[in-house]
């Protein structure tokens, strides 16, 4: 395989040289190459030296005074940095040709007078590199052998800037399309509060970034996979390319920077969101499984369905009387959890609705059962309907059914008793009209007053056939009053536990 490639070599450069050394520990290229020189006595080539490491190449560059030094290129015992190093340093006229036993194709020549130290690493990542004074000589088959100098240095960089340009406009190009797409798509609802528009700002800010960082790493990508495919029938090895610097210090600290960046807007944010207003409308959110209660403490009104009056701050006073729930209407954009553990415990939510209309409170902290459907009307009004609703809300009817339909929905009996046979977690108030009940025992007991006085008081005294003990609350707060039910709330539930059926 070499002697293909010396011959190439000898027909251009080695006739104008006369001692040559050969560096390589390998036997096999060293005594072949000395028998190939030997056999061209007309070249008038003599052979000066052998060595086989990289203190025997540079003391014969001193004492056998070479004029061309040919080197295994692949061998490691010679360190070919490392001598090449050492190469520069000279002074005297030498060339040096690299032969490779891995490729039949190329060899370098190269002549120490022009070669500067910074240009060693160039020289060794790409077998091409040429200057005025190195040349690549290549052998393609019966082709006779010519310089190859159409790969230079002008060129090299002609052709980067152009790939570069091309990437750069496919970057640009495909992060354009994606926010385009992102906008169109709609990923986030109609904002409808103060609160949403810092977290909408900094939302698409950070998706137009996100939709750069992936442009960029996935276009080069596929442009490099693309272009810079290896060619078929190139079995060349790949240029070694060492690290940059420069490059990574710039893609630590372009991260870093951009990281801070957004931990500083996140932070504007946030206080955006918190900023207090005077005199807002207090909200007590009350939550458990599986449903809400909305106070109002200020009016003394309790409500299953949250009011909000619009352009006007509330704060919402959120707490839990079992376990984590969290607060979230994805039209406000804010979420708070709400805590169980008393008023230690409280968290405060500020929102200021911007758009009239119903919206969804939903909980976005798995809690249980039923966590899928503990939702609630949220309802925004202008100021005069707000306190219209605020003042009927506030008034007690003299209809125990009325009250007693109430206190269903304040003490959350709806969320797990349905009034139309729907089965939920506890059984439908309609089985009330059956006027009897069979118990997880097998037992049957009278529907009467007294059994549903004692299924609210002592909710697991009597399991009925079906269902699970403990779900029911061991005892029944009232929200507004903080005050145990009452045995006139009782009568009022009984009332209207008794309208269902008639």
């Amino acid at each position: 395989m070499y002697l293909k490639e010396f011959d190439a070599v000898s027909s251009s450069d080695l006739t104008k040289s006369r001692r040559v050394l050969i560096a390589s520990s390998h036997s096999l290229f060293g005594q072949g190459l000395r028998s190939l020189l030997q056999e061209r006595e007309d070249a008038g080539v003599e052979i000066v030296g052998m060595v086989s490491n990289l203190e025997e190449a540079l003391q014969a560059l001193d004492r056998l005074n070479p004029d061309l030094i040919i080197v295994d290129y692949d061998d490691e015992k010679l360190n070919r940095d490392e001598f090449l190093v050492r190469f520069v340093e000279g002074e005297k006229k030498l060339r040096v040709v690299l032969l490779s036993l891995q490729s039949a194709q190329d060899a370098i020549v190269y002549d120490r007078r022009t070669m500067a130290a910074h240009q060693i690493d160039d020289w060794l990542e790409e077998w091409t590199y040429t200057d005025e004074s190195s040349k690549i000589i290549s052998q393609r088959g019966d082709v006779d052998t010519k310089v190859d100098t159409r790969r230079n240095p002008m060129k090299n960089r002609l052709q980067k800037a152009t790939h570069l340009l091309i990437a750069s406009l496919l970057v640009v190009v495909v992060t354009a399309l994606l926010i385009l797409g992102m906008q169109y798509i709609r990923i986030l609802p109609a904002a409808a509060s103060a609160q949403a528009q810092p977290i909408d700002q900094l939302f698409y800010l950070e998706l137009k970034v996100i939709a750069f960082l992936f442009s960029l790493i996935v276009v080069l990508m596929v442009y490099s996979i693309f272009i810079f495919r290896r060619k078929r029938g190139d079995a060349a090895d790949a240029a070694h390319i060492e690290g940059s610097t420069k490059l990574e210090i710039v893609w630590t600290v372009a991260p870093l920077a951009t990281v801070m960046l957004f931990a500083y807007l996140g932070g504007n944010a946030l206080a955006a969101t918190m900023t207090p207003e005077p005199k807002p409308l207090r909200v007590e959110v009350i939550g458990k499984q599986w449903t809400w209660s909305f106070i109002y403490p200020d009016y003394g009104v309790i409500s299953d369905k949250l009011y909000l009056p619009e352009d006007k701050q509330s704060i919402l006073l959120l707490s839990s009387e079992d376990v984590i729930h969290s607060f979230w209407v994805p039209e406000f954009r804010v979420k708070q959890d709400a805590l169980p553990g008393g008023e230690d415990f409280v968290r405060d939510l500020r929102l200021t609705p911007t758009e009239q209309g119903e919206f969804t409170l939903r909980c976005a902290e798995l809690c249980g059962l039923r966590h899928t459907y503990m939702e609630s009307p949220v309802i925004v009004l202008s100021q005069a309907d707000f306190d219209s609703w605020l003042n009927e809300a506030a008034g007690i009817s003299d209809d125990p059914v009325v009250r007693g339909e109430k206190w269903a929905k304040n003490f959350g009996c709806r969320s797990c008793h349905s009034v139309d046979g729907t089965k939920i977690v506890g059984p439908s108030w309609t089985e009330l009209c059956d006027g009897s009940e069979v118990l997880a025992d097998g037992s049957t007991v009278t529907v009467d007053e007294e059994y549903i006085r004692e299924s609210i008081l002592n909710s697991n005294a009597k399991i009925v056939q079906g269902f699970a003990p403990g779900l029911m609350p061991a005892q029944f707060i009232d929200p507004v009053t903080k005050k145990p039910i009452s045995n006139e709330q009782i009568a009022d539930l009984i009332a209207y536990a008794d309208s269902i059926c008639r």
